[in-house]
């Protein structure tokens, strides 16, 4: 039932800054890498298992926290869940080694996921139905501003204090979430407790999810099925996946009730929520990792880049569930908005080694504009026309997808990468002739320049030729980082035809979606 006033603003302040919370962690790492690494005397390979524990627990408790919402309440879980995320982040803050903070990690990230797919149910029932859009469009500040702001603050906390203070910052608000959640949270009145607990379903989603986001997280950096581990767990996850889908329409009580997406717009919906997640997962990948590693700015500098888009977006998200209210068709939105997305990479496209920070302001703006202009329309053509009592459901698969979306997104963006680079260093190469003009006259300069620093001729010769080397590694990144801008614009545009296959049930609520 909603409510209304204090009470209504109170409910919304706390789901808000309990997401808030696990939406920043999700990328606040991330900078800080660099220095758990030389903290805890970890491998590059090592502390990549930070990241991806967090993100194996996320994608298997999303689809399953309608249902743990109503076995044990909704009030006991999501207030467990907080009392669970704030622990795990001062036993990450605390651990001495790098797979004590893997597995604290792991913890969190269970918590966390709670968060989001019981956030969202609970303001769906607060808000009244008139201002769901609106409601919508608060909650989805956090979901798309908080990946986006997670490496701002991530870069200043570690570049002003030291990496455990990216997990102490969380204990404060995890405690004034907590006393709120117990304090105003009420249990459903519209989710029924199961009498059976659908253990194989369980097992198999967390064995075929897990096994396969251990696959997109790790793919890359394991040279993908050339080692048995990556080619073992890509066959358990399907083998897992197929028969939990099997499992899950045969049994009457359903960890995940996969028979809602007979629903042509929620499986549609999925499909284009898959494909935000690539969009704005893949871009907080790939942005930064251009600015520090070929621009050279600082984590902090790169962080603050996006402070505009950010900004953007807040300012949006209003408007658009204003429009969303008076009945503004969703389709037009979402398809503005991979418009908009699209344009922010195609003029990233057009950045050289010589880009500074006043280059990419406008190219993120748009982009902050855009995901105003998708998540909301997104969530309603996709949810909008389930029954009250699918919801829950509903939106746990709608998370999942959005999650699975980033993971695929930056999987598949560092392998192109990689493959890219190769491509582009051999055609690069194939211009180092000594009977190119071009080089001659950039050999020419580069030796005079050594030259008339009192270089002898061997060693300026062997300088000019390291400079060409140096400057045929950045042009080769930089090609490379183009064709995976160029790549994730067009994957956005083609998507635009299928948000119109989808039809909008009108006079129902629009459902609270997030991740």
């Amino acid at each position: 039932m909603a409510v209304t006033g204090f009470q209504k603003w109170i409910i919304t302040l706390t789901v808000i800054m309990a997401s808030l919370l696990e939406l920043i962690d999700t990328t606040v790492v991330n900078v800080s890498l660099p220095q758990i690494m030389g903290n805890l005397g970890a491998t590059l390979e090592d502390v990549g298992w930070v990241i991806t524990a967090y993100s194996i627990a996320n994608v298997v408790i999303l689809p399953m926290s309608g249902w743990l919402s109503a076995r044990f309440g909704r009030k006991n879980y999501f207030t467990f869940s907080i009392i669970l995320f704030t622990v795990a982040s001062f036993f990450c803050g605390n651990a001495h080694t790098i797979w004590e903070l893997v597995a604290f990690r792991f913890i969190q990230g269970i918590g966390g996921g709670a968060l989001l797919g019981t956030g969202q149910a609970i303001l769906l029932e607060t808000w009244p139905k008139d201002q769901h859009g609106m409601a919508t469009a608060i909650f989805g500040l956090g979901v798309v501003v908080g990946p986006t702001l997670g490496p701002t603050l991530g870069g200043y906390i570690t570049d002003h204090f030291s990496w455990p203070w990216i997990f102490y910052v969380n204990l404060p608000l995890g405690i004034i979430a907590m006393l709120l959640a117990l304090q105003y949270i009420k249990d459903s009145a519209l989710q029924f407790k199961s009498t059976t607990v659908d253990w194989l379903g369980i097992i198999l989603l967390t064995v075929g999810v897990g096994s396969l986001q251990i696959v997109l997280e790790r793919g890359e950096s394991e040279d993908w099925f050339e080692t048995t581990y990556i080619s073992a767990l890509t066959f358990l996850s399907i083998i897992s996946c197929v028969t939990f889908v099997w499992h899950e329409l045969r049994t009457s009580s359903p960890v995940v009730n996969l028979r809602i997406l007979k629903n042509r717009s929620l499986g549609l919906g999925m499909l284009t929520t898959f494909v935000l997640g690539f969009g704005l997962f893949g871009s907080v990948f790939i942005f930064p990792v251009f600015c520090q590693n070929l621009l050279g700015f600082s984590a902090q500098q790169t962080g603050m880049l996006l402070i505009p888009g950010g900004l953007a977006t807040i300012l949006m998200m209003p408007f658009v569930g204003k429009m969303l209210q008076k009945k503004f068709p969703p389709q037009i939105m979402a398809s503005l908005g991979f418009l908009m997305f699209f344009l922010f990479t195609y003029l990233l496209s057009k950045s050289n080694l010589s880009s500074g920070e006043s280059d990419f302001y406008l190219p993120l703006i748009m982009r902050g504009v855009g995901l105003s202009l998708l998540f909301v329309p997104l969530t309603t053509l996709a949810l909008g026309s389930l029954e009250p009592k699918d919801i829950a459901q509903g939106t746990g698969l709608n998370n999942m997808m959005r999650q699975l979306g980033g993971s695929f997104g930056i999987a598949i963006i560092t392998t192109l990468l990689h493959l890219r680079q190769g491509f582009h260093r051999n055609t690069l190469l194939s211009q180092f002739d000594i009977y190119n003009p071009a080089f001659q006259e950039r050999m020419n300069l580069l030796l005079q320049n050594f030259k008339s620093k009192g270089y002898a001729d061997m060693e300026a010769q062997q300088l000019a030729l390291k400079a060409m080397e140096g400057s045929i590694l950045k042009q080769t990144f930089l090609l490379s980082y183009i064709d995976a801008f160029w790549f994730v614009g067009i994957v956005l545009l083609l998507s635009i035809p299928i948000i119109w296959l989808q039809k909008v049930k009108r006079g129902v609520p629009i459902p609270i979606d997030a991740h």
